[in-house]
């Protein structure tokens, strides 16, 4: 992924959390419904001490939500400065996590270990282009579980978006209309990839504007799942936000036990 979603999260290591109308309270709400979410599909034993691995964690918003609520959290990504950020934020909060550079495509040379529990979510996946990448991403995944260790995955719901190629999302007015956040889609012509240009607004002073972009995959979910079952993976299921109560749908699977 070292390409144009390198430098995107490169640059916008400092200014991520305007993305979120709050993003300590997103940080609390992801923590508290990845809890509830992980817990729940250990029926088994749900007050377990997990040790999780956050293998897309950005500037920590779920990671730190995690670490809360007594996860072991280990957190990478492959932006070094976002992962200084995080560990910024984790200092601040007084929150432990263990953090790491790791990119998905080689996360089990990256990281030593494995996990109870891997999680990516906000759509970090589909930053993989090609099959060859995906497939590499999901065999590490894989790796780093432990026999009958959960994945556990969120992507945007692009079944539904390449019905009509969503070309940007609704601006947000934030800070009492000092700040705007949007993005517009630039899609490949005919293709399944798009460009996503990230639009942050700012008053201060005269209005500012900082914009990013980085490229997609729209990953449907039946090709996800196949690349899944490919690596190994078994018992997925797709859990959609009308159940979940996520605004993204979450993919679970398992690595089978011994």
């Amino acid at each position: 992924m070292k390409d144009s979603s390198f430098d995107f999260y490169e640059d916008l290591a400092d200014t991520y959390h305007l993305i979120f109308e709050d993003w300590h309270e997103a940080v609390r709400w992801q923590g508290e419904f990845f809890n509830r979410f992980i817990r729940s599909l250990h029926d088994e034993n749900p007050e377990a001490r997990f040790h999780l691995l956050d293998a897309s964690c950005g500037i920590g918003t779920q990671a730190l939500g995690l670490a809360r609520h007594d996860f072991v959290v280990t957190a990478t990504d492959l932006s070094p400065k976002s992962v200084e950020r995080a560990r910024k934020e984790a200092e601040k909060l007084g929150i432990l996590v263990d953090f790491g550079i790791a990119d998905l495509r080689s996360l089990e040379q990256d990281i030593a270990g494995q996990f109870d529990v891997v999680l990516s979510a906000d759509n970090a996946i589909p930053h993989l282009l090609s099959d060859g990448e995906l497939r590499q991403a999901c065999r590490n995944l894989y790796a780093k579980l432990r026999n009958e260790g959960l994945l556990v995955v969120s992507i945007r719901d692009y079944d539904a978006i390449i019905q009509n190629r969503q070309r940007a999302t609704v601006p947000r007015i934030l800070d009492e209309g000092k700040r705007m956040v949007f993005q517009v889609w630039d899609w490949a012509e005919g293709g399944y990839h798009y460009v996503t240009n990230q639009f942050i607004m700012q008053e201060i002073d005269g209005w500012h504007t900082q914009v990013n972009s980085t490229s997609y995959r729209a990953l449907m979910r039946s090709e996800l799942s196949s690349l899944l079952a490919e690596a190994g993976f078994i018992d997925i299921q797709w859990h959609m936000p009308s159940d979940s109560g996520f605004y993204q749908p979450i993919v679970t699977a398992r690595k089978p036990g011994a």
